[in-house]
């Protein structure tokens, strides 16, 4: 999933200063997991808002609204009327959802409350972890189903660096080593063999290096 991190309340209050009737808008699916966008977050960054302004002697008015997803039209169509009220929308989804609803509603300032952050999973309650750069050619069967484009700092395809220590990478000594976990996963299934076969260098004309990309699936085109 996409994961976030919602920006300080001091960014998102200087982005709406100057404005007397704002929306703070969530999505309710990968930024609400990861406790950044969804209906609780949007309640309380819109008090949190309105307590601030008052302190400074300012009246701001706050309207709340949680749509499934900010990067589909049909939901978007949904805080059509709400939008349609206001003189700007924090949007507390990821950039692809700020982008989306900015499209939809060309009049209105778009305003993100988020960083997007990366592409990851849930380890355990309150972790998410990096393991996927949307590259555009997945070959992580080749690694035992562990990226090295991602979670390698030096992205190597043909073994480690030779300076991890202790099964940490040494750009981060937090950050476990991916080929050590390569390796070890290799080791496990009896297939550590298969290391020795030399994998071509990463071609990334699949991945952004040539500007957006687009998925076209004929078959749903309507």
């Amino acid at each position: 999933m996409i994961t976030g991190e919602q920006k300080p309340l001091a960014e998102i209050k200087a982005k709406v200063k100057g404005y007397k009737k704002i929306l703070v808008l969530g999505c309710g699916t990968c930024v609400k997991t990861c406790f950044a966008g969804g209906e609780d977050e949007v309640a309380t960054l819109a008090s949190a808002l309105r307590l601030s302004f008052k302190k400074d002697g300012q009246t701001i008015k706050v309207e709340e609204q949680t749509i499934e997803r900010q990067c589909e039209d049909e939901f978007i169509k949904e805080a059509a009327a709400k939008v349609a009220g206001v003189e700007a929308v924090v949007s507390l989804a990821c950039g692809a959802g700020v982008q989306m609803v900015a499209s939809r509603f060309p009049g209105v300032p778009l305003l993100p409350g988020v960083n997007t952050t990366f592409i990851g999973i849930l380890e355990k309650p309150g972790l998410f972890t990096e393991k996927c750069l949307g590259c555009g050619n997945c070959i992580v069967d080749v690694f035992g189903g562990i990226c090295p484009i991602s979670r390698c700092a030096k992205k190597l395809f043909n073994g480690p660096c030779g300076g991890s220590s202790n099964g940490k990478c040494e750009v981060n000594a937090e950050t476990e080593c991916a080929w050590q976990l390569i390796i070890d996963k290799a080791i496990s299934s009896g297939q550590l063999e298969k290391l020795a076969e030399y994998v071509p260098p990463k071609d990334w004309s699949a991945s952004n290096a040539g500007g957006p990309r687009k998925l076209v699936r004929e078959d749903h085109v309507i």
